[in-house]
């Protein structure tokens, strides 16, 4: 039971961190205290999941399960053909500390992702990534509080499209806003156990890829934060951690939907209901006083006839891009028009697809299971293994593999959420490849992006507790080491073992599930708790799925 006399433990999260981005900062003497903490104590690489992303990865490290059970896969949640962005309401296992809670220890959660909207626990939560701009914090009000006793508190930085000294300021507010918040709510909360998460070591990545000098900048920045945590709050037990790593591209895009479509499995369209190939235009809205009816005339069936000739969105969107107004073309270019001119997945058509490239994997169009699925049950197995003797056999045009792994998803996914994933798990080869759901007009381009995420992450563990080695971690140990340094046994439905370097407390029967909310069955009141209403919903999602289009994770 909690004795109240500060933290027995804390983790903070760094999204994307992994040791070839952090060595040469140590050698170059820029991040004291983090190296202090490596030279007090152990690290290592700690591996991720498939897949390596952020919204599945950080709810895997807070459960200690995979996402068959906790069930989150990817940014977005589907039903049928339609998504919807995922929160804290998609994860169905009990988080860490509502397990530490359970047994008398309070916490102070602090903008971990995927946390939004909190459920109850003995301490304080205030979410981060996935959640509003404005998110419900646990207890209810703490915002409002935040924000009076430290000025401001924000869950994104502004720096989409600024750059130079703009964006590392807003970069360093952010940090900032993080390591205040967590230092103000634990002397007010004197909690037993600490998690505060750094998200811009990853966005700056995606934002400004190769601009080493300001990823040094976002990196000192949380070095500091993390240096006055340490100083204030004096923890007895530290482990720094990260969701997965990050690094450049050094092979190909792999345009899966492509592919599929060329050995006849996915179908393609032009306009209509398929997935559109520019994200940005689709989710733009109509000037005012343009037409907003299906039938467009002259200026659709323009772009139907453009389309025809090959002059797709995605060549559209290159364009526009290189001289700077393909903004402009997203608030001005009418919904239906950019439709009738992409080549798209026709989803009720194919047999299979990739839906979004974040999942990692292929997906069957199957009778009683899609909305349109064209694939008997009884065939199901006999497409999944066609598809993957002829995924496993892609090369590039150097003659090198392009997967290290392609899988029934049984293979890396079980537990009451798994029937939810991709029914085939396709894994880049050292995730040098780029896969892209979009249509590209052939299956091999340059990666979509400089810079991506890689399997490894980091590992960094000092403190009482910690002694010996860092061998062979991996991110579903992170929920059963932190139990450890509490003496509590992990659950045997746990996938992960506590870190080598921590002594383990043994392993009981007991149920991590978390039970849906009692208010889940009342759509009108899901919705307002979820989002906080419909029409407020709306906004929030194409928010942060414009968002998630910015950083490259949706296309």
């Amino acid at each position: 039971m909690s004795d109240r006399n500060g933290l027995r433990a804390l983790v903070i999260g760094l999204d994307g961190a992994c040791l070839p981005v952090l060595e040469p900062l140590f050698e170059a003497g820029a991040l004291p205290n983090l190296e202090r903490l490596v030279g007090e104590g152990v690290a290592g690489p700690l591996e991720s999941q498939v897949p390596p992303w952020t919204p599945s990865a950080w709810p895997s490290m807070y459960t200690g399960v995979n996402p068959g059970k906790h069930g989150v896969f990817s940014f977005l949640d589907y039903d049928g053909y339609d998504w919807d962005v995922v929160d804290g309401t998609d994860v169905r296992s009990d988080a860490l500390w509502e397990l530490l809670s359970a047994r008398g220890y309070s916490s102070v959660v602090v903008n971990v992702p995927v946390t939004h909207p909190p459920g109850e626990f003995d301490g304080a939560l205030v979410p981060g990534y996935m959640a509003p701009e404005s998110p419900r914090c646990h207890p209810p009000g703490l915002l409002d509080e935040l924000r009076e006793a430290l000025g401001d508190y924000r869950v994104y930085p502004n720096s989409d499209g600024v750059g130079g000294a703009r964006a590392v300021s807003e970069y360093r507010a952010v940090t900032e806003m993080r390591g205040d918040a967590f230092r103000y709510l634990a002397d007010r909360f004197d909690p037993d156990f600490g998690f505060v998460q750094f998200q811009s070591t990853d966005t700056v990545f995606h934002e400004h890829p190769g601009e080493r000098g300001m990823v040094r900048a976002v990196y000192e920045a949380v070095d500091e934060q993390v240096g006055r945590i340490l100083e204030d709050c004096d923890p007895d037990t530290v482990l720094v951690v990260s969701d997965h790593g990050i690094g450049e591209y050094d092979g190909y895009g792999f345009y899966l939907n492509e592919f599929l479509a060329e050995h006849g499995y996915a179908a393609v369209s032009r306009g209509g209901d398929g997935m559109p190939s520019w994200v940005p235009i689709r989710d733009g809205r109509l000037r005012a006083g343009d037409d907003s009816s299906d039938d467009a005339g002259p200026s659709k069936r323009l772009a139907a006839l453009a389309a025809r000739y090959g002059f797709t969105t995605h060549r559209a969107g290159k364009l526009l891009e290189a001289v700077g107004l393909r903004d402009v073309a997203a608030r001005i270019v009418p919904d239906h028009v950019v439709r009738a001119s992409s080549r798209q997945v026709d989803f009720p058509a194919s047999r299979a697809f990739m839906r979004a490239r974040i999942e990692c994997g292929v997906r069957i169009n199957l009778q009683g299971r899609e909305p349109d699925g064209v694939v008997p049950p009884e065939r199901y197995e006999e497409v999944r293994t066609e598809l993957i003797e002829l995924l496993r056999g892609v090369e590039t045009p150097e003659g090198d593999l392009v997967f290290e792994d392609v899988a029934r998803r049984e293979a890396y996914f079980d537990g009451p959420e798994a029937d939810r994933a991709v029914d085939i798990v396709t894994v880049p080869a050292d995730f040098d490849h780029f896969l892209s759901a979009e249509l590209h007009g052939r299956a091999f381009a340059a990666p979509g992006q400089p810079w991506n995420h890689k399997r490894d992450g980091v590992a960094i563990a000092a403190g009482e507790g910690v002694d010996g080695t860092l061998d062979g971690a991996h991110i579903f140990d992170v929920t059963p080491t932190v139990l450890a340094l509490f003496g509590v046994p992990k659950s045997v439905e746990m996938d992960g073992s506590v870190l080598s370097c921590v002594e383990a407390s043994g392993e009981r029967a007991y149920s991590t599930r978390r039970e849906r909310p009692q208010w889940a069955d009342d759509e009108t009141r899901r919705d307002e708790t979820r989002r906080g209403g419909t029409e407020r919903r709306d906004g929030e999602d194409e928010s942060i799925a414009n968002r998630l289009t910015a950083l490259g994770y949706l296309e």
